[in-house]
Protein backbone atom coordinates (compact mmCIF):
# COMPACT_ATOMS: atom_id res chain seq x y z
CA UNK A 1 0.00 0.00 0.00
CA UNK A 2 1.18 3.49 -1.08
CA UNK A 3 1.39 6.82 0.25
CA UNK A 4 -0.70 9.03 -2.18
CA UNK A 5 -0.12 12.90 -2.39
CA UNK A 6 -2.53 15.46 -4.37
CA UNK A 7 -2.34 18.19 -6.79
CA UNK A 8 -5.50 20.02 -7.46
CA UNK A 9 -5.90 21.65 -10.88
CA UNK A 10 -9.41 23.43 -10.13
CA UNK A 11 -7.87 26.81 -10.30
CA UNK A 12 -6.26 26.31 -13.72
CA UNK A 13 -7.64 23.02 -16.17
CA UNK A 14 -10.41 22.86 -14.30
CA UNK A 15 -11.48 26.35 -15.12
CA UNK A 16 -9.84 25.66 -18.62
CA UNK A 17 -11.89 22.21 -19.14
CA UNK A 18 -15.31 23.19 -18.04
CA UNK A 19 -15.36 27.19 -17.45
CA UNK A 20 -13.59 28.14 -21.01
CA UNK A 21 -10.86 29.34 -18.66
CA UNK A 22 -13.03 32.77 -18.03
CA UNK A 23 -14.70 31.20 -14.69
CA UNK A 24 -12.25 32.32 -12.21
CA UNK A 25 -11.56 36.10 -11.23
CA UNK A 26 -9.16 37.14 -8.46
CA UNK A 27 -11.95 37.93 -5.99
CA UNK A 28 -12.67 34.09 -6.09
CA UNK A 29 -8.75 32.76 -6.41
CA UNK A 30 -7.75 34.99 -3.16
CA UNK A 31 -11.01 33.82 -1.14
CA UNK A 32 -10.04 30.05 -1.85
CA UNK A 33 -6.17 30.06 -1.28
CA UNK A 34 -6.78 30.01 2.41
CA UNK A 35 -9.03 26.83 2.34
CA UNK A 36 -6.73 25.38 -0.15
CA UNK A 37 -3.50 26.27 1.76
CA UNK A 38 -5.27 23.80 4.66
CA UNK A 39 -6.28 20.78 2.62
CA UNK A 40 -2.65 19.08 2.47
CA UNK A 41 -2.52 19.32 -1.39
CA UNK A 42 1.45 18.99 -3.00
CA UNK A 43 0.91 21.42 -5.37
CA UNK A 44 -1.94 23.35 -7.51
CA UNK A 45 -1.85 23.22 -10.88
CA UNK A 46 -2.25 26.84 -10.92
CA UNK A 47 -1.68 29.09 -13.95
CA UNK A 48 -0.60 29.28 -17.72
CA UNK A 49 0.08 31.88 -19.52
CA UNK A 50 -3.11 31.59 -21.64
CA UNK A 51 -5.03 31.87 -18.31
CA UNK A 52 -2.54 35.36 -17.50
CA UNK A 53 -3.88 36.41 -20.94
CA UNK A 54 -7.15 35.83 -19.89
CA UNK A 55 -7.63 37.55 -16.96
CA UNK A 56 -6.55 40.84 -18.70
CA UNK A 57 -8.79 40.62 -22.11
CA UNK A 58 -11.86 39.33 -20.01
CA UNK A 59 -11.68 40.44 -17.07
CA UNK A 60 -9.23 43.28 -17.06
CA UNK A 61 -7.61 41.67 -13.66
CA UNK A 62 -3.54 41.84 -13.22
CA UNK A 63 -2.43 38.33 -13.17
CA UNK A 64 1.24 39.56 -11.76
CA UNK A 65 -1.06 40.73 -8.91
CA UNK A 66 -3.47 37.80 -8.60
CA UNK A 67 0.20 35.58 -8.13
CA UNK A 68 1.26 37.80 -5.41
CA UNK A 69 -1.78 37.92 -3.87
CA UNK A 70 -2.61 33.72 -3.95
CA UNK A 71 0.86 33.74 -2.12
CA UNK A 72 0.53 35.39 0.23
CA UNK A 73 -2.56 33.46 1.47
CA UNK A 74 -0.93 30.25 1.02
CA UNK A 75 2.97 30.19 1.47
CA UNK A 76 3.69 26.86 1.81
CA UNK A 77 1.68 25.10 -1.05
CA UNK A 78 3.57 24.84 -4.21
CA UNK A 79 1.80 27.46 -7.27
CA UNK A 80 2.39 25.37 -10.41
CA UNK A 81 3.05 27.53 -13.94
CA UNK A 82 2.56 25.60 -16.80
CA UNK A 83 4.04 26.22 -20.44
CA UNK A 84 5.28 25.30 -23.57
CA UNK A 85 8.77 27.26 -23.27
CA UNK A 86 9.09 28.66 -26.17
CA UNK A 87 6.19 31.33 -26.21
CA UNK A 88 3.98 33.19 -23.83
CA UNK A 89 0.29 34.20 -23.98
CA UNK A 90 0.34 34.73 -27.91
CA UNK A 91 0.80 31.58 -30.28
CA UNK A 92 4.15 33.87 -31.93
CA UNK A 93 7.09 32.78 -30.49
CA UNK A 94 8.65 34.35 -27.81
CA UNK A 95 12.69 35.52 -28.11
CA UNK A 96 14.69 32.67 -25.93
CA UNK A 97 15.69 36.22 -23.63
CA UNK A 98 12.31 36.99 -23.10
CA UNK A 99 11.32 33.42 -21.95
CA UNK A 100 13.76 34.26 -19.71
CA UNK A 101 12.65 37.17 -18.63
CA UNK A 102 8.76 36.02 -17.99
CA UNK A 103 10.39 32.84 -15.71
CA UNK A 104 12.36 35.29 -13.70
CA UNK A 105 9.29 37.39 -13.19
CA UNK A 106 6.91 34.26 -12.42
CA UNK A 107 9.42 32.60 -9.80
CA UNK A 108 9.59 36.60 -8.37
CA UNK A 109 6.10 36.97 -7.41
CA UNK A 110 5.61 33.48 -6.49
CA UNK A 111 5.71 30.40 -8.63
CA UNK A 112 7.99 27.55 -7.43
CA UNK A 113 7.38 24.58 -9.71
CA UNK A 114 6.72 24.48 -13.48
CA UNK A 115 5.66 21.80 -15.88
CA UNK A 116 7.35 21.78 -19.06
CA UNK A 117 5.04 20.81 -21.93
CA UNK A 118 6.42 20.12 -25.04
CA UNK A 119 3.68 18.13 -27.06
CA UNK A 120 5.87 16.84 -29.85
CA UNK A 121 8.55 15.70 -27.01
CA UNK A 122 11.18 18.04 -28.33
CA UNK A 123 13.59 17.05 -25.95
CA UNK A 124 16.19 19.63 -27.37
CA UNK A 125 14.02 22.30 -26.36
CA UNK A 126 12.50 20.85 -23.21
CA UNK A 127 15.98 20.15 -22.04
CA UNK A 128 17.05 24.23 -22.50
CA UNK A 129 13.55 25.33 -20.96
CA UNK A 130 14.43 23.36 -17.42
CA UNK A 131 17.73 24.77 -17.90
CA UNK A 132 16.80 28.88 -17.72
CA UNK A 133 13.94 27.36 -15.08
CA UNK A 134 16.15 26.52 -12.84
CA UNK A 135 18.35 29.56 -13.37
CA UNK A 136 15.59 31.80 -12.50
CA UNK A 137 15.00 29.73 -9.04
CA UNK A 138 12.23 27.41 -10.18
CA UNK A 139 12.29 25.03 -6.88
CA UNK A 140 10.73 22.16 -9.11
CA UNK A 141 10.72 21.39 -12.70
CA UNK A 142 8.55 18.87 -13.77
CA UNK A 143 8.77 17.02 -17.58
CA UNK A 144 5.38 16.45 -18.89
CA UNK A 145 4.92 13.25 -21.06
CA UNK A 146 1.66 13.90 -23.11
CA UNK A 147 0.06 10.68 -23.93
CA UNK A 148 -1.79 9.80 -27.09
CA UNK A 149 -2.80 6.80 -29.41
CA UNK A 150 -0.61 6.55 -31.81
CA UNK A 151 1.44 4.10 -34.46
CA UNK A 152 4.30 5.90 -32.77
CA UNK A 153 3.07 6.44 -29.22
CA UNK A 154 3.94 3.11 -27.57
CA UNK A 155 5.74 2.58 -24.65
CA UNK A 156 8.99 2.41 -25.70
CA UNK A 157 8.80 5.80 -26.96
CA UNK A 158 7.89 7.21 -23.84
CA UNK A 159 10.46 5.17 -21.67
CA UNK A 160 13.29 7.04 -24.13
CA UNK A 161 11.48 10.32 -22.89
CA UNK A 162 11.72 9.33 -19.24
CA UNK A 163 15.44 8.02 -19.63
CA UNK A 164 16.17 11.86 -21.05
CA UNK A 165 14.32 13.28 -18.09
CA UNK A 166 16.33 11.28 -15.60
CA UNK A 167 19.66 11.86 -17.09
CA UNK A 168 18.89 15.43 -16.42
CA UNK A 169 19.17 17.24 -13.24
CA UNK A 170 17.41 20.17 -14.03
CA UNK A 171 13.95 17.96 -14.28
CA UNK A 172 13.25 17.29 -10.59
CA UNK A 173 9.84 14.74 -11.18
CA UNK A 174 8.10 13.75 -14.05
CA UNK A 175 3.93 13.26 -15.39
CA UNK A 176 2.22 11.87 -17.55
CA UNK A 177 -0.06 13.84 -18.92
CA UNK A 178 -3.41 12.77 -20.53
CA UNK A 179 -5.30 15.82 -22.00
CA UNK A 180 -7.83 13.39 -23.75
CA UNK A 181 -8.58 10.85 -21.03
CA UNK A 182 -7.76 8.22 -23.06
CA UNK A 183 -5.19 5.92 -21.21
CA UNK A 184 -7.12 3.08 -19.88
CA UNK A 185 -6.06 0.72 -17.02
CA UNK A 186 -5.34 -1.94 -19.29
CA UNK A 187 -2.36 0.75 -21.06
CA UNK A 188 -1.37 2.01 -17.67
CA UNK A 189 -0.54 -1.42 -16.15
CA UNK A 190 2.35 -1.79 -19.19
CA UNK A 191 3.18 2.06 -19.68
CA UNK A 192 3.58 3.39 -16.37
CA UNK A 193 6.67 0.90 -15.01
CA UNK A 194 8.02 1.10 -18.08
CA UNK A 195 8.14 5.34 -17.85
CA UNK A 196 9.32 4.68 -13.78
CA UNK A 197 12.16 2.40 -14.98
CA UNK A 198 13.34 4.73 -16.95
CA UNK A 199 13.09 7.88 -14.79
CA UNK A 200 16.05 6.13 -12.56
CA UNK A 201 14.17 7.27 -8.94
CA UNK A 202 13.08 10.11 -9.67
CA UNK A 203 8.48 10.61 -9.34
CA UNK A 204 5.82 10.38 -11.25
CA UNK A 205 2.90 11.74 -11.19
CA UNK A 206 -0.59 10.71 -13.12
CA UNK A 207 -2.99 13.99 -14.56
CA UNK A 208 -5.72 12.61 -16.58
CA UNK A 209 -8.75 13.63 -17.59
CA UNK A 210 -12.05 12.51 -17.05
CA UNK A 211 -13.63 12.91 -20.71
CA UNK A 212 -14.83 9.58 -21.00
CA UNK A 213 -15.16 8.05 -17.83
CA UNK A 214 -11.61 5.86 -17.82
CA UNK A 215 -9.62 7.68 -15.46
CA UNK A 216 -11.11 7.11 -12.08
CA UNK A 217 -10.42 3.29 -12.92
CA UNK A 218 -7.01 4.62 -13.87
CA UNK A 219 -6.11 6.54 -10.61
CA UNK A 220 -7.43 3.57 -8.07
CA UNK A 221 -4.83 1.44 -9.61
CA UNK A 222 -1.70 3.75 -10.35
CA UNK A 223 -0.45 3.85 -6.79
CA UNK A 224 0.16 -0.24 -7.18
CA UNK A 225 2.27 0.78 -10.53
CA UNK A 226 4.64 3.16 -8.86
CA UNK A 227 2.59 6.81 -8.96
CA UNK A 228 3.04 9.12 -6.41
CA UNK A 229 0.75 11.42 -7.28
CA UNK A 230 -2.89 11.91 -8.83
CA UNK A 231 -4.07 15.06 -9.94
CA UNK A 232 -7.57 16.14 -9.00
CA UNK A 233 -10.35 18.63 -9.86
CA UNK A 234 -12.70 19.61 -6.84
CA UNK A 235 -16.14 19.57 -6.48
CA UNK A 236 -17.85 21.53 -9.79
CA UNK A 237 -14.58 21.81 -11.40
CA UNK A 238 -14.35 17.53 -11.11
CA UNK A 239 -14.89 15.14 -13.43
CA UNK A 240 -16.42 15.68 -17.30
CA UNK A 241 -13.70 17.20 -19.72
CA UNK A 242 -11.91 18.10 -15.98
CA UNK A 243 -10.26 15.56 -14.02
CA UNK A 244 -11.69 13.03 -11.28
CA UNK A 245 -13.27 14.52 -8.31
CA UNK A 246 -10.79 15.18 -5.58
CA UNK A 247 -13.28 13.56 -3.01
CA UNK A 248 -14.60 10.51 -4.68
CA UNK A 249 -10.33 9.44 -5.53
CA UNK A 250 -9.78 10.06 -2.34
CA UNK A 251 -12.37 7.50 -1.23
CA UNK A 252 -11.44 5.21 -3.18
CA UNK A 253 -7.59 5.22 -3.00
CA UNK A 254 -8.12 4.91 0.93
CA UNK A 255 -11.03 1.44 -0.11
CA UNK A 256 -7.77 0.29 -2.23
CA UNK A 257 -6.01 0.61 0.97
CA UNK A 258 -3.47 3.51 -0.21
CA UNK A 259 -3.13 6.31 2.83
CA UNK A 260 -4.16 9.60 1.41
CA UNK A 261 -3.18 12.65 3.96
CA UNK A 262 -5.55 15.37 3.09
CA UNK A 263 -7.45 17.18 5.76
CA UNK A 264 -11.21 15.93 4.98
CA UNK A 265 -12.83 18.80 6.46
CA UNK A 266 -11.10 21.36 4.23
CA UNK A 267 -11.18 19.81 1.15
CA UNK A 268 -15.27 19.62 1.71
CA UNK A 269 -14.96 23.36 2.35
CA UNK A 270 -13.09 23.70 -0.62
CA UNK A 271 -15.61 21.46 -2.30
CA UNK A 272 -18.55 24.02 -1.23
CA UNK A 273 -16.63 26.97 -2.38
CA UNK A 274 -16.27 25.89 -5.55
CA UNK A 275 -20.12 24.49 -5.90
CA UNK A 276 -20.70 27.52 -4.69
CA UNK A 277 -19.20 29.99 -7.27
CA UNK A 278 -20.65 27.93 -9.97
CA UNK A 279 -24.05 28.42 -9.13
CA UNK A 280 -23.56 32.19 -8.29
CA UNK A 281 -22.01 32.98 -11.45
CA UNK A 282 -24.00 30.06 -13.68
CA UNK A 283 -21.32 27.74 -14.56
CA UNK A 284 -21.58 24.52 -15.27
CA UNK A 285 -20.36 21.53 -12.68
CA UNK A 286 -18.71 18.67 -14.22
CA UNK A 287 -20.61 15.21 -13.92
CA UNK A 288 -19.35 11.86 -14.22
CA UNK A 289 -18.95 10.64 -18.54
CA UNK A 290 -20.02 7.49 -20.47
CA UNK A 291 -17.71 5.81 -22.44
CA UNK A 292 -17.72 6.68 -25.50
CA UNK A 293 -15.19 4.42 -28.13
CA UNK A 294 -14.93 6.58 -31.10
CA UNK A 295 -13.01 9.63 -28.80
CA UNK A 296 -10.01 7.19 -28.66
CA UNK A 297 -9.88 7.42 -32.66
CA UNK A 298 -10.07 11.04 -33.50
CA UNK A 299 -9.57 12.22 -29.71
CA UNK A 300 -10.90 15.37 -30.69
CA UNK A 301 -12.27 17.84 -27.54
CA UNK A 302 -15.68 18.34 -27.24
CA UNK A 303 -15.03 21.69 -27.73
CA UNK A 304 -13.42 21.20 -31.01
CA UNK A 305 -16.17 18.88 -32.36
CA UNK A 306 -18.93 20.92 -31.44
CA UNK A 307 -17.78 23.61 -33.47
CA UNK A 308 -16.57 21.54 -36.41
CA UNK A 309 -19.88 20.43 -36.89
CA UNK A 310 -21.19 24.07 -36.60
CA UNK A 311 -19.22 25.05 -39.24
CA UNK A 312 -20.24 22.01 -41.57
CA UNK A 313 -23.97 22.83 -41.00
CA UNK A 314 -23.74 26.70 -41.85
CA UNK A 315 -22.11 25.74 -45.13
CA UNK A 316 -24.92 23.38 -45.95
CA UNK A 317 -21.99 20.17 -45.76
CA UNK A 318 -23.10 18.41 -42.28
CA UNK A 319 -23.75 15.84 -44.51
CA UNK A 320 -19.48 15.55 -44.67
CA UNK A 321 -19.33 15.22 -40.90
CA UNK A 322 -18.01 11.15 -41.15
CA UNK A 323 -15.75 12.29 -43.90
CA UNK A 324 -14.22 14.78 -42.04
CA UNK A 325 -14.17 12.67 -39.44
CA UNK A 326 -11.90 9.86 -41.06
CA UNK A 327 -9.89 13.00 -42.99
CA UNK A 328 -8.46 13.97 -39.19
CA UNK A 329 -6.86 10.84 -39.06
CA UNK A 330 -5.44 10.89 -42.40
CA UNK A 331 -4.42 14.52 -41.56
CA UNK A 332 -2.69 13.69 -38.73
CA UNK A 333 -0.64 10.70 -39.49
CA UNK A 334 0.66 12.83 -42.22
CA UNK A 335 1.19 15.69 -39.71
CA UNK A 336 3.55 13.27 -37.92
CA UNK A 337 1.19 12.58 -35.13
CA UNK A 338 0.86 15.44 -33.02
CA UNK A 339 -0.66 14.91 -29.62
CA UNK A 340 -4.05 16.09 -29.67
CA UNK A 341 -3.61 18.86 -27.48
CA UNK A 342 -4.15 22.99 -28.03
CA UNK A 343 -3.42 24.30 -30.30
CA UNK A 344 -2.71 20.84 -32.37
CA UNK A 345 -6.65 19.32 -32.69
CA UNK A 346 -7.42 23.38 -34.07
CA UNK A 347 -4.70 22.95 -37.22
CA UNK A 348 -5.80 19.28 -37.53
CA UNK A 349 -9.26 19.53 -37.87
CA UNK A 350 -9.02 23.09 -40.17
CA UNK A 351 -6.55 21.36 -42.72
CA UNK A 352 -8.83 18.29 -42.72
CA UNK A 353 -11.90 20.50 -43.10
CA UNK A 354 -10.26 22.30 -45.88
CA UNK A 355 -9.28 18.90 -47.64
CA UNK A 356 -12.72 17.59 -47.30
CA UNK A 357 -14.94 20.87 -48.41
CA UNK A 358 -12.07 21.83 -51.21
CA UNK A 359 -11.46 20.00 -54.42
CA UNK A 360 -7.98 18.59 -53.81
CA UNK A 361 -6.10 18.22 -50.49
CA UNK A 362 -3.99 20.97 -49.17
CA UNK A 363 -5.21 23.20 -51.92
CA UNK A 364 -5.93 25.80 -49.38
CA UNK A 365 -3.76 25.54 -45.96
CA UNK A 366 -3.79 28.02 -42.88
CA UNK A 367 -0.71 29.70 -41.82
CA UNK A 368 -0.88 28.18 -38.48
CA UNK A 369 -0.43 24.16 -40.25
CA UNK A 370 2.58 26.56 -42.60
CA UNK A 371 3.97 27.49 -39.47
CA UNK A 372 3.70 23.58 -37.97
CA UNK A 373 5.46 22.49 -40.67
CA UNK A 374 8.47 25.40 -40.59
CA UNK A 375 8.97 24.05 -37.36
CA UNK A 376 7.68 26.69 -35.25
CA UNK A 377 5.60 24.28 -32.64
CA UNK A 378 9.05 22.35 -31.83
CA UNK A 379 10.09 19.22 -34.04
CA UNK A 380 7.37 16.73 -35.02
CA UNK A 381 7.22 13.73 -33.51
CA UNK A 382 7.49 11.49 -36.44
CA UNK A 383 8.68 13.34 -39.76
CA UNK A 384 6.12 14.69 -41.59
CA UNK A 385 5.04 12.97 -44.64
CA UNK A 386 6.89 14.33 -47.77
CA UNK A 387 4.94 14.85 -50.67
CA UNK A 388 2.43 16.74 -47.63
CA UNK A 389 5.31 18.72 -46.65
CA UNK A 390 6.47 20.02 -49.82
CA UNK A 391 2.73 20.98 -51.02
CA UNK A 392 2.50 22.81 -47.40
CA UNK A 393 5.96 24.73 -48.01
CA UNK A 394 6.03 25.42 -52.12
CA UNK A 395 3.73 28.35 -52.14
CA UNK A 396 4.14 32.23 -51.72
CA UNK A 397 2.49 32.23 -48.17
CA UNK A 398 4.85 30.11 -46.74
CA UNK A 399 7.83 31.92 -48.15
CA UNK A 400 6.40 35.40 -46.58
CA UNK A 401 5.99 33.51 -43.08
CA UNK A 402 9.77 32.07 -43.51
CA UNK A 403 10.53 36.03 -43.90
CA UNK A 404 9.36 37.44 -40.78
CA UNK A 405 12.13 38.89 -38.41
CA UNK A 406 12.62 37.78 -35.12
CA UNK A 407 11.41 38.15 -32.14
CA UNK A 408 12.51 41.36 -30.24
CA UNK A 409 14.69 40.68 -27.26
CA UNK A 410 14.15 42.15 -23.89
CA UNK A 411 16.24 45.27 -24.44
CA UNK A 412 14.36 46.04 -28.06
CA UNK A 413 11.07 45.72 -26.17
CA UNK A 414 12.10 48.04 -23.29
CA UNK A 415 13.32 50.85 -26.20
CA UNK A 416 9.51 50.10 -27.61
CA UNK A 417 8.01 50.79 -23.73
CA UNK A 418 10.80 52.31 -21.60
CA UNK A 419 9.88 53.17 -18.04
CA UNK A 420 7.28 50.31 -17.58
CA UNK A 421 7.76 47.28 -15.18
CA UNK A 422 9.07 44.23 -16.81
CA UNK A 423 5.19 42.70 -15.85
CA UNK A 424 3.60 45.19 -17.63
CA UNK A 425 6.79 45.03 -20.15
CA UNK A 426 5.71 41.13 -20.77
CA UNK A 427 1.53 41.70 -21.19
CA UNK A 428 2.35 44.96 -23.83
CA UNK A 429 4.77 42.60 -26.02
CA UNK A 430 2.26 39.36 -26.32
CA UNK A 431 -0.86 41.27 -26.00
CA UNK A 432 -2.73 43.80 -28.30
CA UNK A 433 -2.14 47.16 -26.56
CA UNK A 434 -5.63 48.18 -26.11
CA UNK A 435 -6.44 45.45 -23.50
CA UNK A 436 -3.70 46.22 -21.63
CA UNK A 437 -4.31 49.81 -21.43
CA UNK A 438 -8.41 48.54 -20.06
CA UNK A 439 -6.90 46.69 -17.28
CA UNK A 440 -4.45 49.19 -15.83
CA UNK A 441 -6.77 51.58 -16.23
CA UNK A 442 -10.03 50.05 -14.63
CA UNK A 443 -10.49 49.65 -10.97
CA UNK A 444 -8.63 47.10 -8.43
CA UNK A 445 -10.15 43.91 -8.44
CA UNK A 446 -12.09 43.14 -5.42
CA UNK A 447 -10.16 40.48 -3.52
CA UNK A 448 -13.64 39.22 -1.59
CA UNK A 449 -16.30 37.20 -3.27
CA UNK A 450 -19.02 35.49 -1.02
CA UNK A 451 -21.52 32.95 -3.43
CA UNK A 452 -24.31 33.20 -0.83
CA UNK A 453 -24.16 36.65 -1.21
CA UNK A 454 -24.66 37.08 -5.31
CA UNK A 455 -28.76 36.67 -5.37
CA UNK A 456 -28.80 39.39 -2.94
CA UNK A 457 -26.44 41.45 -4.79
CA UNK A 458 -27.89 40.69 -8.36
CA UNK A 459 -31.50 41.81 -6.92
CA UNK A 460 -30.34 44.93 -5.49
CA UNK A 461 -28.53 45.71 -9.10
CA UNK A 462 -31.83 44.72 -11.06
CA UNK A 463 -33.59 46.99 -8.45
CA UNK A 464 -31.18 49.74 -8.74
CA UNK A 465 -31.37 49.87 -12.57
CA UNK A 466 -35.23 50.54 -12.65
CA UNK A 467 -35.90 53.96 -12.47
CA UNK A 468 -39.40 53.79 -10.55
CA UNK A 469 -37.52 52.26 -7.51
CA UNK A 470 -36.25 55.28 -5.79
CA UNK A 471 -35.86 53.79 -2.18
CA UNK A 472 -34.76 50.36 -1.11
CA UNK A 473 -34.27 49.58 2.98
CA UNK A 474 -32.88 46.26 4.03
CA UNK A 475 -33.52 45.38 7.90
CA UNK A 476 -33.02 42.42 10.41
CA UNK A 477 -33.07 42.04 13.78
CA UNK A 478 -30.07 44.72 14.70
CA UNK A 479 -29.75 45.87 11.02
CA UNK A 480 -30.62 48.09 8.89
CA UNK A 481 -29.85 49.52 5.38
CA UNK A 482 -31.52 52.16 3.52
CA UNK A 483 -30.50 53.24 0.01
CA UNK A 484 -32.28 56.55 -1.56
CA UNK A 485 -31.33 57.51 -5.60
CA UNK A 486 -30.37 61.22 -5.18
CA UNK A 487 -31.60 63.60 -8.04
CA UNK A 488 -28.91 63.04 -10.38
CA UNK A 489 -30.11 59.42 -10.43
CA UNK A 490 -26.85 58.02 -8.33
CA UNK A 491 -27.99 56.23 -4.79
CA UNK A 492 -26.28 57.18 -1.64
CA UNK A 493 -26.91 55.36 2.24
Amino acid sequence: MADVQLVDVSLRDGNQSLWGATGFRTAHVVQAAPLLERVGFRALDYLSSTAMGVAVRVHREDPWERIRLTRAAMPTTKLQFIGTGFRFISWQNSHPETMQLVYDRLVANGIDRVVVLDPMHDMDAARETARRLKQAGVDEVVGALTFTISEVHDDAFYAGIAAQYAADANFDRAYVKDPAGILTAERARTLLPTILAALGGKPLELHSHATIGLSPLTYSLAPDLGVEVVQVGSGALGNGSSLPEARRTVANLREMGHTVAVDDRALGLVCGFFDGVAAAEGLPAGRPQDFDAAFLHHQIAGGVMTTTRRQLREIGMEDRFESLIEEVGRVRAEMGHPIMVTPFPQMVVSQALFNVIGEERYANVPDQVIRYAMGSFGRPTAPIAPDVLDRILDRPRARELAAEPPPPSPAELRTRWPGVSDEELLLRAHMPEEQVDAMLAAAPAPRHFNPALAPVLSLVGELGSRPSVHDLAVTKPGFRLSVRRSREGTSGA
